[in-house]
This record gives structure tokens, C-alpha cells and sequence, in this order.
């Protein structure tokens, strides 16, 4: 009898193993190997048409000596500090309004979730027409002539509004499940004991939603990390503001792609892997003291 448990067992494991196969290999062959590649790239020198001379290195060199690397890295942190706060914090707001009792609830998620599905090129469209600066709606609106884009010290906050604009959906759809996860006894427990709005929030509702915006606050830093397409859509090679604007993502395609310097670029990737996984260590590390799983 232990033999035929065992030999259904042994069989239940060979199929749990066919059926994450091809995830397993699909992440290998399209993740972990290209960034093998990309590591061993970064110590090398492109030659073109695929052949690299190894140097050791001399790309990391040359980029930790760069003034125009340490200004994207400093504008990637930068943009992180702008974004991501503000987002989540709206997103949460956004989240216990769409989980009170109001009305058309399922259209008004729908409205907050349809920026996300839009086409990244079709919203940097609509918002570099709104931040235009000789006839935007915006300028017009506030009855001011500014260069939202153009303007070095604007270029970066125009950029992280319509990044908070496009993610604050799917970050309080997220949250919104947190909260409906949220035992209703728990509140009404609570307003016996003549507990008010602002308090429950304090000390049930932020404490109980902390793990679902834990895993927010690390999705969001990421994204904001890589953040590339945005400024790629909204800003050209003309633009005044690009070097007081482009992320190290940016950098790394000017790099990479403009440039032809594969190696350079390779290094610039490495140096942000290395950035988000001292981040989320730091984020894994403070959860401890933020982060309630029981109340």
C-alpha cells in the first residue's frame, strides 16, 4: 500500500513539475540567461556585429567617472522620491473611497483602471499636448506660459505626474482588495468602544492593509527605477531638459542603441539591478517594523 502512495505521489510530482516547465524554462531562456549575458557584456568592449573584446573593468570605470551617469542616477532616486509616496498615498485614498458605499462603484474602478490599459505612446501624446507650453490646456487653465517639458526644473515633475496618473489605478485596485479583506466586525467592534472615522483608520485600517501596500510600495519603486518609456515619449534628443531628466533606463538606451557602446550600456543595466535589490533589501528590512500581519 505504501509502495502505490509513494509511486502516486512520485507521479503527482512529475506532473506538478511538466505543468511549471514551461515557466520555468520560459524564465530562463528569456530572464536569467539574457542577464547573464548582459553581466558578461558589461566587462566587455563592442566591436560590432555581435563580437566583444574583454576589458575587464573598464566600462565601470568610465561610468563611475561620468558626470552624466551620476545626474541619471540621481534623477532616477529623484523621480522615485517624487512618484512613489504621492502615488501610493493616493492610491490608497482613491481605494477606501471606491470601498465606501457610493454608487456605480464598478464604473468608477473602471475609470481609475483605464489608464493602465492605455497605450504608453497615446497617453504621452495626450499629456505632452496638455504640459505643451505656447498652447497647452494647462498653461491655458492656469493662464501662465510655462515649459512644462522644456524647462529643466519642471521636466521631471511633468513626467512624474502622468507616471502617478498612469499607476494610481492599478495600485488602488490592489489596495482595494486589501481593504475589502478587512473583517467588518473588527469596525464595528471598534465604534462600540466610540472610536471615530480617523482613528479606526489608524489603528485597523492602515495596520491591515500594510502587507497588500508592502507589496505595492515594492512594485511601484521598481517600475519607478526602470522608468524609460515615459521620457523616451515625451522628451526628443532636442529637448534642453533630457540630460536633467533622462533615468539611468534612458541612459542606458542612448548607450546602448545610439551610441553603439553595448558594453558601457551593459554596465549602466548592472549598476540599476544592483540599486532595486539595495532598495527592496532596505524595503524587506523595514517592513519588520511597519508592516502588520495580524491585529
Amino acid at each position: 500500500m505504501n509502495r502505490k502512495l509513494s509511486a502516486a505521489a512520485r507521479r503527482e510530482e512529475n506532473w506538478g513539475w511538466i505543468m511549471v516547465a514551461p515557466t520555468i524554462i520560459g524564465l530562463g531562456v528569456l530572464n536569467i540567461w539574457p542577464f547573464i549575458q548582459t553581466i558578461y557584456t558589461s566587462f566587455c568592449e563592442h566591436l560590432g556585429f555581435g563580437r566583444y573584446k574583454f576589458i575587464g573593468l573598464g566600462n565601470y570605470a568610465e561610468m563611475l567617472g561620468n558626470t552624466e551617469f551620476w545626474k541619471a542616477t540621481w534623477n532616477t532616486i529623484f523621480f522615485c522620491i517624487l512618484t512613489v509616496p504621492v502615488g501610493v498615498a493616493l492610491a490608497l485614498f482613491v481605494a477606501i473611497l471606491l470601498n465606501a458605499k457610493v454608487k456605480f462603484k464598478g464604473g468608477f474602478r473602471t475609470l481609475f483602471f483605464l489608464p493602465l490599459v492605455c497605450a504608453p505612446a497615446a497617453v504621452a501624446m495626450v499629456w505632452r499636448w496638455i504640459f505643451n507650453g505656447e498652447y497647452g490646456i494647462l498653461n491655458q487653465m492656469l493662464g501662465q506660459n510655462i515649459q512644462w517639458i522644456t524647462n529643466p526644473r519642471t521636466a521631471v515633475i511633468a513626467v512624474a505626474i502622468v507616471s502617478i496618473w498612469s499607476s494610481v489605478g492599478y495600485d488602488a485596485v490592489l489596495l482595494l482588495a486589501g481593504l475589502q479583506n478587512i473583517p467588518k466586525t473588527l469596525y464595528e467592534a471598534n465604534s462600540i468602544d466610540g472610536a471615530g472615522k480617523i482613528r479606526q483608520f489608524f489603528t485597523i485600517t492602515l495596520p491591515m492593509v500594510s502587507p497588500t501596500m508592502f507589496s505595492v510600495l515594492i512594485m511601484r519603486l521598481m517600475a519607478s527605477m526602470k522608468i524609460y518609456d515615459l521620457i523616451y515619449m515625451m522628451a526628443d534628443e532636442t529637448n534642453p531638459a533630457l540630460t536633467d531628466m533622462q533615468s539611468l533606463m534612458y541612459l542606458f538606451y542612448r548607450s546602448s542603441f545610439v551610441a553603439g557602446e553595448r558594453g558601457y550600456g551593459s554596465a549602466i543595466v548592472v549598476w540599476t539591478v544592483g540599486l532595486i535589490l539595495l532598495v527592496t533589501l532596505i524595503q524587506f528590512w523595514g517592513q519588520k517594523k511597519w508592516v502588520t500581519y495580524d491585529i
